[in-house]
């Protein structure tokens, strides 16, 4: 497993197995190891942040940028536990991990106001005026009891996104 041009033996399937928290079948990590050589070009054992920018609905994704941050430089381990949190296997608690290291672009335990906003602007793009923006924010915030002020640390975070009834079913395709 240590370079891309490798192949997977029973062993280093069992062992991503594991450390992506049996989310996924061992034909499903074959799958991702056949996608991850195709994008790992230079046949390094990782994937660089260009590398990553080929897959269009990766490229196209408004959050991209802050993505990037995330997997430059993953090997495959990594890359499958990455995509672990778009499992149909994942747990809602697994998927708010994953969204809050999304959130926190640097990496100090905590979302405030202004990264969460940041988020938003990304997401929303010229739909929605700052305005409108920081008003949805500060009442989402309010209702989970928090204010513009607040650090969230992950808990705090999950208690805000599961009274927000947020549906996260977004899965990726393995084949």
């Amino acid at each position: 497993m240590g370079s891309a041009s490798s192949v997977l033996t029973q062993y280093d399937i069992e062992e991503v197995q594991e450390h992506c928290s049996n989310l996924f079948s061992q034909q499903e990590i074959v799958s991702l190891y056949q996608r991850f050589c195709q994008l790992d070009r230079n046949a390094k054992g990782f994937i660089s942040a260009d590398e990553f920018l080929s897959v269009p609905e990766f490229a196209m994704n408004p959050l991209s940028q802050r993505l990037l941050k995330m997997v430059d430089g993953l090997n495959f381990k990594d890359f499958v536990a990455f995509l672990s949190a778009f499992s149909g296997k994942a747990t809602t608690q697994q998927k708010i991990e994953f969204i809050f290291k999304v959130y926190d672009s640097d990496n100090n335990g905590k979302v405030s106001f202004n990264d969460i906003l940041e988020v938003l602007r990304d997401l929303s793009g010229s739909f929605m005026s700052d305005e409108q923006r920081e008003k949805v924010l500060r009442q989402v915030l309010q209702e989970a009891g928090y204010s513009k002020e607040s650090y969230l640390m992950l808990d705090d975070f999950i208690k805000v996104l599961s009274r927000s009834g947020l549906k996260m079913e977004v899965e990726v395709p393995v084949d």
